[in-house]
């Protein structure tokens, strides 16, 4: 990404903007009818989060949602076209911490590829929604995830709009 839209992003944040980012958040039901989300690393701070970016122009925002996970994670799959929530972080720039609030689509990981662009820069690991929600530092993350969880290991997501 260019300085420019860096410097835009930062002096938009210095003006009060919160700025808004898409999220995936990938599944899947394992073998023994468990549901298990995914989680990956930051590539500055390592902590774990979920594959996200900025919205892209042109683009519908759980579509934009889906290339950022095929991108940061290598998970292909059925996203769907309504958010299941948002949460709010702190990003860290060279110059500051900017204020971003996430609006998070479910995606149905259908295959997880071995070679993806950020396989060099992350760590993805499949996770109960439970554990994964010990492992996340944002409070509205947390929430979320124990919210995927809280349907027994159910699909927690409707398939009725998935594309």
């Amino acid at each position: 990404m260019s300085d420019h839209k860096h410097r835009r992003r930062e002096r938009a944040a210095e003006n009060g903007a919160i700025l808004q980012q898409v999220g995936a958040l990938p599944y899947r039901i394992s073998k023994d009818g468990g549901l298990e989300v995914m989680l990956i690393t930051s590539r500055q701070t390592k902590r774990f989060t979920l594959p996200k970016g900025w919205r892209m122009k042109g683009k519908k925002d759980h579509k934009a949602a889906r290339i950022e996970a095929m991108e940061e994670a290598g998970v292909e799959g059925k996203i769907a076209r309504q958010s299941i929530g948002s949460y709010f972080y702190w990003k860290r720039t060279d110059r500051c911490f900017i204020p971003v609030r996430v609006t998070v689509y479910p995606l149905e990981a259908k295959r997880t590829r071995s070679r993806w662009k950020e396989r060099d820069q992350r760590i993805r690991k499949w996770l109960q929604p439970e554990d994964a929600a010990l492992l996340v530092d944002e409070p509205e993350l947390m929430t979320l995830l124990h919210q995927a969880g809280s349907n027994g290991g159910d699909a927690p997501f409707s398939d009725d709009n998935k594309n």
